[in-house]
């Protein structure tokens, strides 16, 4: 039988306390209470604003809705650059188990779809400490999908855009490229990125630790897509283009060219190629070579291109005219000292046969009839030394010295183009005021169906005169003949000029260079070619760049539906006489 306590017996509970000990106590208790309720009070009333705050920067995040970046068209809608949904994938590394067996073979599996080596991914997961982490941008959609069924603890997703380019390295310098936050770094992708890009949405949202969206906090900013820009280049003239400038750059070992196709009435750019080139969307090795688009970025001495401008302003003047004879014996002239020279004595010229036969002596004569100011004044409404008014990165102006510094040899040596510099894009355009009744117009890269209002260089009569001259010197006798094309009647002029490196010219280095345009009657695109250090024992214009435009010229405007206007073959005579340095 268990005994039974007697509490009452106890010593200890039966002694007598004082009073004061339990309201002691009692008080504690209130004063424990109340600082609660005064800490309560504090957070959620005098103190909220604070918490908010920190509970804010703990969880709440604001979540980038990206925008569909715009397309970018040709003229016949057909993509030249567009997005395409894609996922980056990012990791908090202190919570991947690199040390599970299985985790181990779901990452061997993982490298593998990234395409990245096993050590370099675990180099991106080693620093336990960071709880963000890149580990590939831009991944194709249905490689995020692979990667998201593998389950792997820390390894997360998030969806983004990637743009693709169709027509690769023969749009490249047109189009250009964005970087892997959708923002344009070259060409058109730079040039319009403000409307292309759109504006980004965003959602506030709380988030747990391990990044997962656990509540919506109020309404989201929805995005706005950017928008489509349709480009005047022809996807199809571009691709022929830039193919037949490839071919010849290899079969005269050259270092680069470029190839500029015009439209002469409405200015519009319908190819601009250069090689070498480079592919938009694989840009891991790219150098400046590649990327520089040399058809706006390189400058050169226009040589004997320029001579149809000094001969269009003496015909404008009514200094000569077209029959006007010009006597260039004996193939040599000396100004000031400096002898002047053709490549050899052509004797008795017209105007007309100066072009033809690109006289160097002829075009001075005339020249040395002109004031220098006028001349200046010509080659200026041309757009020699003016930055064309296109919308695109790394135009540059030229350069055009004022015409006062002139000292007659480089007024004489001005007028066959040396002493100024100019772009292929500049050379393509001032060719304009020869197709365009004497005014030259604005380059575009933008579409249009309306004809470009032009500034006023010639007079129609002036012209047309000087379309002719250019029809001759693509014809037999002329120093073109290569440039003829079947089917198509054609005008234009060629050039050549020792590259220059600093203050001296560089010898065996040349520049070689056509610019043209056709049909001669009424031109409808204007064609301008430049190679870049040709090899091979060949470096005249007329007979390194004239055959791509011949090339160009007769598959571009079958490409537009121009009836030809001749019956009858070419008439291209094997050696052709070359233009004078």
């Amino acid at each position: 039988m268990s005994r039974s306590v007697r509490y009452a017996s106890s010593p200890l509970l039966a002694s007598k306390t004082p009073v004061w000990r339990s309201k002691f106590i009692v008080a504690l208790i209130a004063l424990g209470f109340m600082g609660l309720g005064a800490r309560a009070a504090y957070v959620q009333v005098f103190g909220n604003a604070f918490f908010q705050r920190q509970g804010a920067v703990r969880f709440a995040r604001t979540l980038e809705l990206p925008a569909n970046r715009g397309k970018i068209l040709d003229r016949n809608g057909l993509i030249l650059a567009s997005s395409v949904p894609a996922t980056s994938i990012w990791a908090i590394p202190e919570d991947v188990d690199q040390d599970a067996p299985a985790v181990r073979a779901k990452l061997e599996e993982l490298a593998t779809l990234l395409d990245m080596p096993l050590a370099q991914l675990h180099r991106k997961l080693a620093d336990e400490d960071k709880t963000f982490v890149w580990i590939k941008r831009q991944l194709d959609w249905h490689v995020g999908q692979r990667i998201a069924a593998l389950g792997i603890r820390g390894i997360y997703q998030r969806e983004e855009y990637k743009r693709q380019y169709p027509e690769g390295e023969a749009a490249a310098h047109v189009v250009g490229f964005t970087n892997v936050e959708d923002l344009g770094q070259e060409g058109v992708e730079l040039a319009f990125n403000d409307l292309l890009a759109g504006r980004a949405g965003s959602r506030r949202v709380i988030k747990d630790r391990l990044g997962r969206v656990v509540e919506g906090l109020g309404e989201g900013v929805p995005p706005v897509d950017g928008r489509d820009m349709q480009l005047s280049i022809d996807s199809k003239v571009q691709f022929f283009a830039y193919q037949k400038l490839r071919d010849q750059v290899a079969v005269h070992k050259a270092r680069a060219g470029s190839v500029v196709v015009l439209d002469a009435h409405t200015g519009e750019l319908l190819a601009l190629a250069n090689y070498p080139s480079y592919l938009p969307g694989q840009r891991q090795h790219l150098s400046g070579e590649q990327l520089r688009n040399r058809a706006l970025t390189d400058v050169f001495e226009p040589g004997s291109t320029m001579k149809p401008f000094t001969i269009g302003l003496a015909l404008e003047t009514g200094r000569v005219r077209p029959e006007t004879p010009i006597d260039t014996n004996p193939g040599r002239i000396t100004i000031t000292g400096s002898t002047i020279s053709d490549t050899h004595n052509h004797g008795l010229l017209t105007v007309e046969g100066v072009i033809q036969k690109s006289s160097n002596v002829g075009t001075t004569k005339i020249a040395m009839q002109l004031p220098a100011r006028e001349m200046w004044e010509t080659f200026s409404a041309a757009g020699f030394g003016q930055k064309p008014q296109l919308r695109f990165p790394g135009v540059v102006s030229g350069r055009l010295r004022p015409y006062k510094s002139w000292r007659p040899v480089e007024q004489a040596t001005m007028a066959y183009g040396y002493g100024l510099s100019a772009s292929l894009l500049q050379m393509a355009r001032s060719y304009t005021v020869f197709a365009n009744g004497g005014r030259v117009i604005p380059a575009t890269l933008l579409k249009t169906d309306v004809a470009a209002v032009g500034v006023p260089v010639f007079s129609e009569r002036t012209a047309d005169q000087v379309r002719r001259m250019l029809q001759l010197a693509a014809g037999p006798g002329g120093t073109g003949q290569k440039a003829q094309t079947l089917g198509y009647s054609v005008g234009g002029k060629s050039g050549t000029a020792r590259k220059q490196e600093g203050r001296n010219y560089v010898s065996g280095k040349y520049r070689a260079w056509f610019v043209g345009m056709a049909p001669i009657d009424a031109p409808r695109i204007i064609v301008a070619v430049m190679i870049d250090e040709p090899g091979g024992g060949q470096f005249y214009g007329g007979a390194v760049a004239a055959p791509v435009f011949s090339e160009v010229v007769q598959q571009t405007l079958r490409m537009l539906g121009v009836a030809p206007d001749m019956a009858v073959k070419p008439h291209i005579v094997a050696d052709a006489e070359p233009e004078p340095l």
